[in-house]
This record gives structure tokens, C-alpha cells and sequence, in this order.
């Protein structure tokens, strides 16, 4: 059991996506005695509505056979009607269908000290308590402690930065970085962000005999709810309207911020010219990451370099054996995406499609500001520089198995501090 006082609840605001698998991981693990869930609305005709949107999902199937085998039973019934009360595999989890804005919740009624927020609607930690609809801080008004954020913080006003009590997390990259005196407000970045930092933090640090000269990323998506099911006319003020024509039948190509939540958590990539885009394609989950890098690479007295396939990938399947055990997969499988699904892992390193290509690259030092001239008289002033060309590819599972469990895995972690 966890240890945790049987009063004690964790707070979720939001049923979506990512709140009903935060249910889901939850009475699984039972690290917390009880769960409350913020709906903040009615939802169909009645509790047994709510029990059914825990119960079933399209991508998973059912919650039972999902999480505890084909031949469970299932594990959800409605204990107490009038408060909204229910047991879920055990596990007492109240329905809370009042209050939208995070103020209103009144989470120190409910005996909730970490609060995970999930509506994907108050991403701005700059923003005040009292902002139009709500903001992060009202649930610490309403009594949390402490926030966890399930997506990366946008600020709207590029003037701004973050504030010293928020702060970015990845589980497995710089969660320990969290300081219970300090950060009251925590985003577990993204689902990509998370799988991408995984990805890149072991080349840094077994690679820093290499320059990384260049550095990109494309996820090939599946779909989210930000997408349209059909073609419909976007919002005013859109900027891409390819986010407005269904995800159905196409292949669409449109951004991501993962490369700057990138620099938050690995600051040293941010010496690197590191670029990323998004391919969103028509599946339900799982992703793919192909990530890019350049290295200026040593050679060795054979004239081989130093960044090989062998050795991306032996220090891929050494941190998977290793420190990053249980959140970094090396496979050399063949997988398709469908294989992934439901792996708690950050990525898994899809090892048989590891590349590398060296070739050289003319540098005239005629062009380079401040060069000694004399040096220029003494020696060719074009010189060949060894240049390796690294594929990587990763899978994650963009909703349970890679990004739940991570946030459930930092939620756990930022409640262990408090004590």
C-alpha cells in the first residue's frame, strides 16, 4: 500500500484523454487511498454514464481486462450516489460535477494535496488567479499544494518568462530538480517532449567528444483532439488551418513546440541548431519519433568515425539495462506501432533502424573571422572535416504507456517530497 494517510486524496481535474488513463494508472498502482475527480459538469444522464466513460475505451478497450487481464471482472460500481462516490478496482473515487474555474473546486474539502490538471486549459502559469475562466493558481487557492500540469506550459506573452515556482519536468531527465519550498506549479511537458528527451539526453552525455554540430526531429503523430473529425472552417485568427481538416483520411504536417520544451529540460541542447516538426497521421495512438543528428566526429587510425551504428546503439541498449531501466526500451525487433501500445516506457528505440552515414565536409578557413593570416601563408587554407550523419528512431506511446505512466510516475514523486 502506499503509506499515504487514509484521508488523503489525489486531485484530477478533467476526464479527457489523458484524465481518464490518469484514472486508470491510479487504481492500478493504488499509491494514493482515494482519487477525486474533477468533472466540473453533469455528464450524460447519470452516474452511470460517468461509470461507463472510466470504464470503456476505444484505444484500450475495457478498464478491467486492460489493466488486470482478460478474465477480470469488472471493477467499477457506484457507492454512493448522493456524493458522487464510486469504487474503482478498490479504489474510492468521488465525482465532483460543479465547479469549472480551479478556485471553486475546493480541493481542502477533499483532503487533496497534489492535484494533476488535465484540461489542457490553463497552460499559462503567468497567468492570475483571477484570469477569465481560471487559472493553474486557483487550485492552490482552493487548497492543493501542489499543481502537475499534464502538457507544456504555453505563455501567451513572449515578454514574459517562467515563474520562479513553476517549473518543467520530464520523469527520468531532471525530475529531481523539483524543490517542494519552491515550485508550486509543475508541467510534465509533453507526450513527444517526453519521449524525445529520453531519445537525446544519453547521446549528450556519451557523446561529448563529439561536436553535435546540427540536431532535428519529425514525430509521425497520431491524432489528438485538437484535430477535426471532418473538414469545418477554422477559428477566427487560425494560423494553420490544416488543423481544421479531418484527420480521417489524411497525413497532415503541422508543428510542435518540443523543441523548445527540449531546451528547458536539457539546457545544453540549446547550443544546437535543433529543429521539430509534426506529421499528424489517423491513428488512435502510438508515435514515432525519427530523430537527426549531425556530429563533427573524430576518426580513428583506420579513418572510421567515432559515432557508428554499433555505438548509438550499444549505448541506447546499456541505458536501457541501466540508469534509465524501466523508461528506455532498446529493441531490435521489427515493430510496427500496434506493438507499443500500452508499453510503459518514455521511448523505445527501434535499434535495427539505427543509421549512419560519414563524409567530409570543405572548410575554407579564408571565410573564418579573426584567423591568424600568417597561419592561412602556412598551410592550405581549405581543410576537410569529418562529418557523421546519425538516424534514430523511437517509438511511444503517446497516451497510457509512455505519457500516463510518466505523469503518474512524477506525481507520485512530487507528493514524496512533501513529507
Amino acid at each position: 500500500m502506499s503509506g499515504l494517510p487514509q484521508t488523503e486524496a489525489l486531485g484530477i481535474n478533467g476526464l479527457g484523454r489523458i484524465g481518464k488513463l490518469t484514472v486508470w494508472h491510479h487504481v492500478a498502482r493504488r499509491h494514493f487511498p482515494r482519487l477525486v475527480v474533477n468533472l466540473g459538469r453533469e455528464a450524460g444522464r447519470s452516474l452511470e454514464d460517468v461509470c461507463q466513460t472510466i470504464e470503456k475505451d476505444s484505444t484500450y478497450g475495457r478498464m478491467h481486462h486492460f489493466l488486470f487481464g482478460v478474465g477480470a471482472e469488472p471493477c467499477i460500481r457506484i457507492e454512493d450516489r448522493e456524493r458522487g462516490i464510486l469504487r474503482v478496482a478498490d479504489t474510492p473515487v468521488q465525482i465532483l460535477r460543479e465547479a469549472r474555474n480551479p478556485k471553486d473546486i475546493g480541493w481542502r474539502d477533499h483532503g487533496v494535496r497534489v492535484v494533476v490538471d488535465t484540461t489542457g486549459a490553463f497552460g499559462d502559469p503567468t497567468d492570475p488567479l483571477d484570469a477569465p475562466g481560471g487559472s493553474l493558481r486557483g487550485h492552490r487557492a482552493a487548497g492543493a499544494e501542489k499543481v502537475v500540469y499534464s502538457a507544456a506550459f504555453k505563455i501567451k506573452d513572449k515578454a514574459r518568462s517562467l515563474p520562479d515556482d513553476s517549473a518543467l519536468l520530464i520523469y527520468g531527465i531532471n525530475h529531481e530538480l523539483f524543490d517542494p519550498a519552491r515550485h508550486d506549479l509543475v508541467s510534465a511537458a509533453s507526450c513527444t517532449t517526453t519521449a524525445l528527451a529520453h531519445m537525446v539526453k544519453p547521446i549528450l552525455d556519451r557523446l561529448r567528444y563529439s561536436n553535435v554540430l546540427t540536431a532535428s526531429m519529425s514525430t509521425v503523430h497520431a491524432v489528438t483532439n485538437t484535430q477535426s473529425v471532418l473538414d469545418n472552417v477554422p477559428k477566427a485568427g487560425a494560423k494553420d488551418l490544416r488543423r481544421s481538416r479531418s484527420i480521417l483520411n489524411n497525413v497532415i504536417l503541422t508543428s510542435t513546440n518540443a523543441a523548445a520544451a527540449l531546451e528547458q529540460v536539457i539546457p545544453e541542447i540549446a547550443e544546437v541548431g535543433f529543429m521539430a516538426d509534426s506529421v499528424r497521421i489517423p491513428v488512435p495512438t502510438e508515435s514515432l519519433i525519427i530523430l537527426n543528428m549531425t556530429f563533427q566526429s573524430r576518426l580513428d587510425d583506420d579513418g572510421q568515425s567515432s559515432v557508428t551504428r554499433q555505438a548509438l546503439n550499444d549505448i541506447y541498449r546499456s541505458v536501457a539495462e541501466g540508469e534509465a531501466k524501466g523508461l528506455l526500451v532498446y529493441s531490435e525487433e521489427q515493430n510496427v506501432s500496434a506493438d507499443v501500445s500500452g508499453m510503459k516506457a518514455a521511448v523505445v528505440i527501434e535499434g535495427v533502424e539505427t543509421h549512419t552515414r560519414t563524409g567530409f565536409v570543405d572548410l575554407d578557413l579564408r571565410g573564418l573571422e579573426g584567423l591568424d593570416p600568417a597561419l592561412l601563408e602556412s598551410t592550405d587554407p581549405v581543410v576537410q572535416v569529418p562529418v557523421t550523419h546519425a538516424k534514430v528512431c523511437g517509438w511511444y506511446d503517446n497516451e497510457y504507456g509512455s505519457y500516463t505512466n510518466l505523469l503518474g510516475d512524477l506525481t507520485v514523486y512530487v507528493r514524496s517530497q512533501l513529507d
